[in-house]
C-alpha cells in the first residue's frame, strides 16, 4: 500500500521497520522536529527520524498541522491511501485524518478503551493490572476513541516500563502488518469502542515519582517498575535524591522508610506494610549501582529516607 507513516519516539521505530520489511509504499515518513536532548541540550533528531534516513525514506518535521496549513498541502501532494500513526505527539486535525483515501489507524499500547491518552504503559503497572496490550483502531477527532480493527492482549507479570515498552512494541509492529494484509484483502472488521470501562493515562511527572514509604510494600514496587527506565522512582536520604530502579516487596516492618538493613545482602526499607529489597540505586551524578556495593561505599546504615 502507499503509506505515510507519522511516529517520533523509538516505540515507533519498530512499526515502522515492520512496514517497510512488508514492502509498503512508504512514502512520507512523519516526525517531531529536531528536540534539545542530553546535558549540551544540543538539537537532536528523533528515533523515528534516524531510522529514516537509514531506511532512504522521504522525511517532514512540520512543527503543527493547525499553524501550518502548508504542511497539510505538502501531506496531500503525497496522496496517500493510508497514515499509520504510531506514537507521534502532535495533534492530527480533521483536515489530515481526511486526506488518506482509506483513513488513518493507530497503534495504540493498551486494550482500549483502558487507558486512553499519553501514558498507558505506566498507568496499566501502577494500577496492579494483570494484562494489557495493542489496540489497532481507526483514528478519529477523539482522544483514542477511533474504532478497534485489531485487539491483543499481553500479561504484563514482574516486567518494568521498559520492558512493557520493549514487548508492546514488537507486538504493535506485527499486529500493524496484520491489519494491514486483512485491510488489503478486505476482511478488517471495526468495532465502537465500549462506552463504559475507559480510563484516562495521564503524563507522567517527576514529581508523581517520588516514594511515600507509607504505602504498602506491593505498591511502592509497582511504582518503581512503573517508573523505570523515565522519570524513575526516587526518594530522599539525608538531603540526596537518589533514584531507585529495581526493588521487590519483602517480609519486614519499622518505620516507613527506615533502613532496615544495609550491608552484603543489600539494602532494605520499611514500608507501611511489609518492606522493600532494593536490588539497584543511583546518586546524583553517579552511575547505578547495586544495592549491596552502594552500602558498602554510602554510610546510610540506620538511616531514613524520606
Amino acid at each position: 500500500m502507499k503509506l505515510v507513516f507519522a511516529g517520533t519516539p523509538a516505540f515507533s521505530v519498530a512499526a515502522l521497520d515492520a512496514l517497510h520489511a512488508a514492502g509498503h509504499d512508504i512514502v512520507g515518513v512523519y516526525t517531531q522536529p529536531d528536540r534539545p536532548a542530553g546535558r549540551g541540550q544540543k538539537l537532536t533528531a528523533s528515533p523515528v527520524a534516524e531510522r529514516a534516513a537509514k531506511l532512504d525514506l522521504p522525511l517532514f518535521k512540520p512543527e503543527s498541522f493547525k499553524k501550518d496549513p502548508d504542511a497539510i498541502e505538502v501531506l496531500r501532494a503525497l496522496a496517500p491511501e493510508l497514515m499509520v500513526v504510531v506514537a507521534y505527539g502532535l495533534i492530527l486535525p480533521q483536515a489530515v485524518l481526511d486526506i488518506p483515501a482509506q483513513g488513518c489507524l493507530n497503534i495504540h499500547a493498551s486494550l482500549l478503551p483502558r487507558w486512553r491518552g499519553a501514558a498507558p504503559i505506566q498507568r496499566a503497572i501502577l494500577a496492579g493490572d494483570a494484562e494489557t496490550g495493542t489496540t489497532i483502531m481507526q483514528m478519529d477527532a477523539g482522544l483514542d476513541t477511533g474504532a478497534m480493527l485489531l485487539r491483543e492482549a499481553l500479561p504484563i507479570g514482574e516486567k518494568n516500563a521498559g520492558e512493557l515498552h520493549d514487548a508492546l512494541a514488537a507486538q504493535g509492529a506485527r499486529l500493524i502488518v496484520a491489519a494491514l494484509a486483512r485491510l488489503q484483502a478486505g476482511t478488517l472488521v471495526a468495532t465502537p469502542q465500549p462506552v463504559e470501562g475507559s480510563t484516562y493515562a495521564a503524563k507522567l511527572t517527576k514529581e508523581e515519582a517520588r516514594i511515600d514509604w507509607s504505602q504498602p510494600a506491593a505498591e511502592i514496587v509497582r511504582r518503581i517498575r512503573a517508573y523505570n527506565p523515565a522519570p524513575v522512582a526516587w526518594s530522599e536520604i539525608t538531603g540526596e535524591r537518589i533514584k531507585i530502579t529495581r526493588a521487590q516487596a519483602v517480609p519486614g516492618s519499622g518505620t516507613p522508610g527506615e533502613v532496615l538493613t544495609c550491608g552484603a545482602d543489600g539494602l532494605k526499607v520499611a514500608a507501611g506494610d511489609g518492606a522493600v529489597r532494593v536490588h539497584e540505586l543511583q546518586r546524583p551524578g553517579g552511575r547505578l549501582l547495586p544495592a549491596s556495593l552502594a552500602c558498602q561505599r554510602w554510610n546510610i546504615g540506620g538511616r531514613r529516607f524520606d
